[in-house]
């Protein structure tokens, strides 16, 4: 016996997230079919889209556009770190050990998983850097093999700019394969301070 085409439907849709198969979908199908506060989650969604986008500068979600961190004055906008999830934004603040701007690629380069080059927003970070005034860009993308390939992507990118760019990575105090989003301050700190530069192969621009 089929389920009702109400049902299907949000199964369907819980199965378009990361991660998510058909029988996860029909779990969290029959969660909210019996959840009473139900409701108030499809309120809470509703709210989101309404009220968050993404800033025209980083690309990180927020309320307004600028975000706040981006229309801040007192922090240095010559510093850009470069993060592949809002959530690491948010890590890095709560450490309390950078004072620059971010750029958030909104994921990271997992072909395997559907996450191609032409879906992160590495375009809008070069045409950033490419109006001037940037002086280091310092790639934060997590210390796994899919950071890795992330961070060459973001690279090879900058290195088509006329002007180079200073590019560093996160360094000393990193443990391989772990994420961002759970390192403690010191961690940070000893990354920050230790990165190493990477160095910018020239490429023809596309078309020259």
């Amino acid at each position: 016996m089929a389920y009702p085409e109400p049902l299907e439907q949000l199964i369907a849709s819980f199965e378009r997230f990361p991660g998510v198969g058909r029988r996860t979908a029909e779990r969290l199908a029959f969660h909210v079919l019996r959840e009473p506060s139900a409701r108030e989650l499809a309120g809470a969604i509703e709210r989101a889209l309404r009220e968050t986008r993404l800033c025209r500068e980083c690309c990180n979600v927020a309320r307004s556009s600028p975000c706040e961190l981006c229309a801040d004055p007192k922090r240095d906008s010559t510093l850009i770190c470069v993060v592949e999830q809002p959530k690491d934004v948010e890590a890095i603040e709560r450490a309390r050990v950078f004072r620059g701007r971010y750029h958030v690629l909104m994921g990271a380069l997992n072909p395997a998983e559907g996450s191609e080059g032409e879906q992160l927003f590495v375009a809008p970070l070069v045409e950033r850097v490419a109006r001037g005034g940037v002086a280091e860009v310092i790639l934060a993308t997590d210390p796994d093999a899919e950071g890795e390939a992330t961070a060459r992507l973001v690279l090879e990118a900058l290195a088509v700019l006329e002007q180079p760019v200073r590019v560093t990575r996160m360094a000393r105090g990193l443990p391989a394969g772990s994420a961002i989003e759970y390192l403690h301050r010191g961690v940070f700190e000893d990354a920050l301070e230790g990165r190493i530069e990477l160095r910018l192969t020239r490429r023809p621009a596309p078309g020259a």
